[in-house]
């Protein structure tokens, strides 16, 4: 603990999420799916990942038609793998669909801890082509001319990246920080005394709207995971899945307590500090601020738009070019779960950017 006894809501998620020991993401059961604690895009089974195999398939086959004069080797990046089996989907799909484009790419993971490395390995034993590097500066380092051709993905990953909490405290029209104490036995919301630096810049009228004690959450730690993974990204594209807001809607008068919620057993459980490691903790992704993360590293946006919108277009364009599904009623459960407004078609959005410059990045 520091000096003064408070410690900063982020370190405190950190340690919850990802301690090596006790980490909520860290333990040997399996907390996604309906035995888990919550479900996942991956958890309605594996048509979610056939469609996203389809889309990167088609945006590598781009990128071939873009740059046929020159050789280079693409890679698809997975960032947030957890188990593997969304890896596992995908390359089946590709496997048994494009068997060629398969056995010319190789499927990075980024995963730091060793354990998850280890269960993704088991899942994906039968393939081959699969690499793992512990961040974006080992897969620089190991990546041949360290340039990166591809796509590079995350699925529900920026969403349990640490936080700040910031409290606005209208009568002084200053922002304060919440941070976390130890009373007794428990942990307790305290205010800090050296609050992060770091401020939301809004406009003075938006400021004057919320309400004395509104809270709002900020990641520096996902805006920095997306501009590194922008700045190894030399052609291709970059792209996330996750539940989040634009800025209007992330600041909005009428939510007054922010968006940090904690679950077990598929319950939203109201104390988020309680019983640090066996619940999960999650932020709404500010979308407008990894944009603008991306876009400050040279990446162009293509699209922010629902899941909805994203996957039923993928759905289209198979369709198109008859690479249609066997539509038995649990691919259409799937489906239908995974665009469904009261699903996970409209709270999850998908931000796609890209680099087209065979240069690379300095």
């Amino acid at each position: 603990m520091p000096a003064d006894g408070v410690l900063s809501f982020a370190r405190f998620m950190e340690l919850a999420l990802y301690c090596p020991v006790y980490g909520f993401y860290e333990k040997e059961t399996d907390n996604i799916g309906r035995d888990g604690d919550f479900y996942t895009n991956v958890s309605t089974g594996s048509l979610f990942g056939e469609l996203l195999a389809f889309q990167f398939a088609e945006w590598l086959e781009e990128m071939g038609t873009e740059t046929r004069n020159q050789k280079a080797e693409s890679r698809i990046v997975e960032t947030g793998a957890h188990d593997g089996k969304l890896a596992k989907d995908i390359l089946n799909w590709l496997r048994a669909q494009r068997p060629k484009q398969f056995g010319e790419i190789e499927y990075a993971i980024i995963e730091p801890a060793k354990r998850r490395q280890e269960w993704q390995s088991e899942t994906l034993k039968e393939f081959s082509n699969v690499r793992w590097f512990t961040g974006f500066e080992d897969l620089k380092l190991k990546t041949k001319n360290s340039t990166l051709r591809g796509v590079i993905f995350s699925n529900e990953l920026l969403d349990a990246m640490p936080v700040h909490r910031f409290g606005w405290d209208a009568r002084n029209g200053k922002w304060f920080e919440w941070g976390v104490a130890l009373e007794g036995n428990k942990f307790i919301w305290a205010k800090m005394q050296t609050p992060d630096a770091r401020r939301q810049t809004l406009d003075p009228a938006l400021l004057a709207a919320l309400p004395d004690g509104y809270i709002v959450e900020i990641s520096p730690e996902a805006e920095n995971w997306w501009r590194d993974a922008a700045q190894v990204l030399t052609h291709g594209k970059l792209l996330t899945l996750d539940y989040g807001f634009t800025q209007p809607e992330l600041f909005s008068p009428a939510r007054t307590n922010g968006t940090l919620r904690s679950y077990r057993a598929h319950r939203h459980v109201e104390n988020i500090l309680a019983n640090p490691g066996e619940q999960d903790i999650t932020a709404h992704v500010n979308f407008a601020a990894i944009q603008a993360s991306g876009e400050q590293a040279g990446l162009k946006t293509e699209a922010l738009i629902s899941q909805y919108q994203f996957l039923t277009r993928v759905v289209e364009r198979m369709t198109r070019n008859g690479k249609t599904f066997e539509w038995t009623p649990a691919r259409a459960r799937q489906l239908q779960t995974l665009t469904h407004p009261e699903h996970l078609g409209r709270a999850f959005r998908v931000l796609v950017q890209s680099r087209r410059s065979e240069h690379p990045v300095k």
